[in-house]
């Protein structure tokens, strides 16, 4: 078992209740699950999600965690494992409910809960909490966030975490690795596009694996513009709010317009 506790997410004021309660909830059921169960059972792929990847041990508790706190609310709910929970609601929250079910499970500190605030179709707000540290990061769409992106516009130099390469993607990701500064592996996405937004990092790409799915990219769609940066996808196809899971982007999120455009660029060759 992993006995280092999960701290409560510091949420900002004015979070929404429905994505404040959601988040709770998964923080508090990762931190059960860690004491409950050992690295090797949270890996356990336990079922099938929504998405048709597999689920996870670890996913499936915090989701059922989060899915209950949905209900509690009022909230639709539209999640990797469960798929969409309608609760009669205008509002849907688009959860991941463990970005980084791997570390998550196996101890490495890197993993997030993600989630947007949906209106009818529009995301309006999103979370992200970094389940170890309880840093959380809250974004209303259309509103300057008080963190802000590095605002670098070149890759030469820059500070770039990436998906780890796929097959068919190692020339794109040596091209952009060749252009950088450094290059990091987290796998995270939801956790790295929220360290565009603070300036941590400087960007992040999936180099065309068209691995993102709507739950993987939405909270970083409110989020990086906010903070003064772009969220794309490598071939141009819009991210919209959609009941299909099957969809997948490769997700491009930069400190600038400038700097993601280089980097599709490069990717694309």
């Amino acid at each position: 078992m992993n006995q280092w506790p999960v701290p409560a997410p510091n949420l900002p004021s004015d979070v929404h209740p429905a994505l404040a309660a959601t988040a709770i909830a998964a923080s508090r059921a990762y931190d059960q699950a860690r004491r409950e169960f050992t690295r090797v059972q949270l890996r356990e792929e336990v079922a099938d999600g929504a998405d048709g990847t597999p689920t996870m041990r670890v996913d499936a508790i915090v989701e059922a965690a989060i899915a209950e706190a949905a209900a509690d609310a009022g909230a639709n709910l539209l999640s990797e494992e469960a798929g969409f929970i309608d609760n009669g609601s205008a509002a849907t929250l688009v959860i991941d409910p463990v970005d980084g079910s791997a570390n998550a499970a196996l101890g490495v500190p890197l993993s997030c809960f993600a989630g947007a605030l949906v209106i009818d179709d529009q995301p309006v707000e999103a979370l992200t909490v970094w389940f170890d540290t309880g840093r959380a990061w809250s974004a209303h769409a259309g509103s300057p966030t008080p963190f802000r992106t590095t605002g670098r516009t070149k890759l030469k130099g820059a500070s770039v975490c990436m998906m780890r390469p796929k097959r068919g993607t190692e020339e794109a990701w040596m091209r952009v690795a060749n252009e950088a500064d450094r290059i990091r592996v987290l796998c995270t996405t939801c956790l790295e596009t929220a360290l565009v937004a603070e300036g941590s990092v400087d960007a992040f790409a999936d180099p065309g694996s068209d691995t993102h799915r709507l739950m993987d990219l939405i909270a970083a769609l409110v989020t990086v513009p906010a903070a003064g940066g772009a969220l794309l996808d490598l071939h141009g196809r819009p991210l919209t709010f959609d009941l299909d899971l099957s969809r997948r982007w490769s997700g491009i999120a930069a400190a600038t317009p400038a700097l993601a455009d280089e980097l599709i660029s490069t990717i694309l060759g």
